[in-house]
């Protein structure tokens, strides 16, 4: 039997749709059956979830994605990922607060960077996770540094992101501006750490390692749903 997933979206939906599909397709590629999974999807408001973000108003933050995470209990899912980096910056509180398991972006990220070898990571994602520490943390702990952008590349990251990417504007001349920036830093890996920018950002694009983090985090997922 698999596990039931409870998906904590809206975080933009442009990434949620993202990561259904992923869990999807990669369960069809891997079994050439359809016996998928059961998924069960609660879409957060955005700009409510953004605002919380933006004010540092932590104990609100944390009160609404609850909401999020016990809705999702009570539909009956086994295990729940939330669809986005930032609130990741409060998943040890939430852990705590939640009666079914979380599974973190940022631990699997890390751990794929392990498996890969890399020493030396370049952060993106918007400005609150690239002001954050998470991801420094947890990477610490598997010998892993985190560096990010000048504060200049962080506000026009977080602009790209914010009014382009989460309604899904790709433009070319965001993406080369992104590639610039990426190029400015000698690392072993860039984790993309906003679950929009893989919508403009592939592997094809750069000699750079990329850490798809939506990527990453789906895969993790389907196969703790599948584990006995």
């Amino acid at each position: 039997m698999t596990k039931r997933i409870g998906i904590l979206g809206g975080i933009s939906f442009e990434s949620t749709i993202k990561y259904y599909e992923l869990i999807l397709r990669t369960y069809y590629e891997q079994n050439m059956d359809y016996y998928y999974p059961e998924i069960v999807i609660f879409s957060l408001d955005f700009q409510k979830f953004t605002d919380f973000e933006n004010e540092n108003n932590k104990r609100q933050y944390i009160k609404y994605i609850l909401e999020g995470i016990n809705s999702l209990e009570k539909a009956g899912v086994e295990f729940i990922l939330m669809a986005a980096n930032s609130p990741h910056a409060v998943f040890e509180e939430l852990e705590i607060l939640s009666n079914i398991p979380l599974l973190s972006i940022v631990k699997v990220t890390a751990e794929k960077a392990k498996q890969e070898g890399m020493k030396k990571l370049l952060l993106l994602g918007i400005k609150f996770t690239m002001q954050s520490s998470f991801y420094q943390n947890e990477c610490k702990r598997h010998g892993i540094e985190v560096i990010v952008p000048t504060e200049n590349e962080q506000n026009y990251i977080n602009k790209i992101i914010f009014d382009e990417l989460v309604i899904g504007i790709l433009k070319n001349e965001s993406k080369n501006k992104l590639l610039k920036i990426i190029d400015n830093y000698d690392v072993d890996g860039v984790i993309l750490g906003c679950t929009e920018l893989p919508l403009i950002l592939k592997q094809k694009d750069t000699d750079a390692k990329l850490l798809n983090t939506v990527k990453i985090h789906a895969e993790a997922a389907l196969s703790y749903s599948l584990s006995s």
